[in-house]
């Protein structure tokens, strides 16, 4: 069976985390940083990191509208933290570049400052037992859900993990843990 490559967008954020998480669920792994790096990618992970400064650094390198279209075309894409914002459809109360591919509506920076940082134990049916470790850095709330979004994990009563069709977003960092099940199971929804 071939690997899976996937490509890791690589303008700003925890670019190498998730490179060390791919590479440990088994896929292989490739930076975007131009719009042809896109070509003969499976699926793309947008990470955290900032979310404005990520959707300028996009659009600056003529990489938003290619990216845009093969997220619409159903490249299945995983973004944390920063990628959820870019992902959503709505940002409350800020405008900023982004995909408007994910049928939710966020909030940035809703579970506090980066000195406000927290760690949480989430049940995550599709990764089995035991819990999953969350590491919440300045984190997006999402605040609207669309029908045809699935909650995967909730915090307190509220979505952090969801997935819509080719799209996985959480509000949270998987990849600065030790736990590959998430980066899995996103490897596991490439056709």
């Amino acid at each position: 069976m071939n690997k899976k490559r996937v490509g890791v967008l690589a303008l700003q954020g925890a670019v190498e985390k998730h490179m060390e998480m791919l590479k440990r669920a088994g896929a292989d792994i490739s930076l975007i940083r131009k719009s042809e790096h896109l070509e003969g990618i499976d699926a793309c992970v947008i990470p955290g990191g900032e979310s404005t400064t990520i959707g300028k650094l996009l659009v600056r390198n003529n990489l938003f509208k290619p990216l845009k279209q093969r997220i619409e075309e159903g490249l299945p894409v995983f973004g944390t933290c920063a990628g959820m914002i870019l992902l959503a459809k709505d940002i409350q109360q800020y405008d900023q570049p982004r995909f408007q591919a994910l049928d939710v509506e966020v909030q940035r920076n809703a579970y506090g400052r980066q000195v406000e940082s927290f760690e949480a134990d989430l049940s995550v049916a599709v990764c089995g037992e035991p819990v999953v470790r969350a590491v919440f850095i300045r984190a997006p709330l999402i605040t609207r859900i669309g029908k045809t979004v699935t909650v995967l994990a909730s915090f307190e009563g509220s979505p952090v993990l969801v997935r819509q069709n080719n799209i996985l977003a959480g509000s949270f960092h998987p990849e600065l843990t030790d736990d590959p099940r998430i980066h899995q199971y996103f490897i596991s929804m490439i056709p």
